[in-house]
């Protein structure tokens, strides 16, 4: 399929935090650490400039998909996928290094973020997890590459995940922050005890129209406060932020969010063409492909501890947990330990 380059978003305004009384009920629990936080050695902190290039464009399934490419046409493929609130920049190191080691880097944006757009207005606005994985698969296609390694954090890792254990085939090799993220609306319905819970505040806060409309109004001040809780020790500046901020003001992000949450407590049902991938889902495939799962020491997001799901891997795995302070975006926080896994788990 033909691609052609096309100008990068620009970044929006800054605005302020959500109401002090949500941070100050998170601070209470200890989610948010101090602002001033020292960085760590493995940390990116400070500004930088886009290394991603310009972006490319393919048409692939229901989207014309925006995405960055780096490295040789003819080297390995390494698909990055990114997670939410976050967009490509989370891997504005990692791609450029992958690239130097001769591999071809693959970052898109995800349905509803950046310049991506669905090539339908009727097309259902649809997060549910199988949707996310079938873009990937659609977007392979496209660009005509039959394997690609995949690594990914936050919603990415869920998507890479669900490819692996879907498509096996299709997947090189696997580099998933916080593990196995494959779950359902069954699993969904399980109460957890109330300090889980609380790390769940957004989710319960998008069931509502409150919630819809808040996201919509206070969408940069909604991912700044994201950051902050789950990356507590991770000093990003203002241009850091705003430059992913302005992925968020695509015209679908409120639909794709909110469906993706409500989704997942069974409260938005998502679309019969992936009914049976999403029975195979709730079955929670083990994953086959050579695997390697990572966590910060600092993840203020809610995450499974490794031994909760270490046994859901079957091939080649290896566990590492990033010290250090690292948070929640660790592809952007520890850039080289990131790289380094890809590389690794390539080499499994």
């Amino acid at each position: 399929m033909k691609t052609h380059s096309l100008k990068k978003t620009s970044g929006g305004a800054s605005r302020r935090l959500l109401g002090a009384a949500v941070l100050a009920c998170a601070a209470t629990v200890g989610l948010i650490g101090s602002a001033d936080a020292a960085s760590n050695p493995a940390g990116a902190t400070g500004p930088v400039s886009d290394a991603l290039g310009p972006l490319k464009h393919v048409r692939a399934g229901v989207l014309d998909v925006a995405y960055a490419e780096l490295g040789p046409a003819n080297g390995p493929v390494v698909i990055l996928l990114h997670g939410w609130p976050y967009d490509i920049h989370s891997y504005e190191r990692v791609a450029p290094a992958l690239a130097a080691k001769g591999y071809r880097v693959l970052v898109p944006y995800a349905r509803g973020y950046g310049e991506t757009r669905f090539l339908s207005a009727r097309t259902m606005r649809n997060a549910e997890p199988a949707a996310l994985a079938q873009d990937v698969i659609d977007f392979m296609d496209a660009l005509k590459i039959p394997r690609a390694e995949l690594a990914g954090f936050d919603w990415g890792a869920r998507t890479a995940d669900i490819v692996a254990a879907l498509w096996p085939e299709r997947v090189r090799a696997l580099v998933s922050v916080s593990g196995y993220l494959i779950g359902s609306q069954a699993s969904g319905k399980t109460p957890l005890p109330p300090s889980a819970e609380l790390q769940w505040w957004y989710q319960y806060y998008f069931a509502t129209d409150r919630g819809r409309d808040g996201y919509a109004k206070y969408r940069h001040d909604f991912a700044r406060l994201i950051w902050k809780l789950a990356s507590p020790q991770w000093t990003f500046d203002d241009a850091t932020f705003e430059r992913s901020a302005a992925a968020l003001d695509n015209p679908d992000q409120v639909a794709i969010v909110i469906h993706n949450y409500r989704w997942r407590l069974g409260l938005a049902q998502g679309e019969p063409r992936y009914a049976a991938l999403e029975k195979r889902l709730a079955e929670f495939p083990s994953i086959s492909v050579p695997t390697i799962t990572m966590e910060g020491d600092a993840n203020g997001a809610p995450h499974p501890p490794e031994a909760a799901y270490a046994k859901r891997f079957t091939g080649k795995y290896a566990y590492r947990l990033i010290t250090g302070g690292i948070g929640h975006n660790l592809p952007q926080e520890a850039p080289q330990a990131f790289t380094q896994a890809v590389i690794d788990a390539d080499h499994l």
